[in-house]
């Protein structure tokens, strides 16, 4: 998925907690999902950025070249304005796009 598209909020925002809590109908089961989506979102952001990052990288300690390397700030700064992962998954959960399922439930 494109993150940089996300229609999720930059800033925090107050919750419904009925809305959260309609679908699986248990409140604490719904946290997790949106959890673990948050830490598969951030852990592929962290990829991408370090990807990128990779490409400014120097082997040899020249301390003038690091501190003056602006495409590397901007691109750090465009992933530092994108919304946090717990609202992207937040945002996913409210539009239905995450799979999940409770084996546990499955069973029974």
């Amino acid at each position: 998925m494109d993150y940089k598209k996300s229609k999720a909020p930059l800033t925090t925002v107050p919750l419904d907690t009925s809305k959260l809590d309609a679908e699986t109908g248990n409140i604490y089961e719904t946290v997790v999902i949106i959890a673990k989506r948050s830490n598969q979102i951030s852990m592929e952001l962290k990829e991408e950025l370090n990807k990128k990052l990779e490409e400014f990288t120097y082997y040899s300690d020249n301390l003038e070249e690091v501190f003056e390397n602006r495409e590397q700030i901007e691109i750090s700064r465009f992933y530092e304005r994108l919304p946090k992962s717990t609202l992207i998954a937040l945002q996913e959960y409210y539009e239905g796009e995450i799979y999940y399922r409770n084996p546990a439930k499955e069973e029974s």
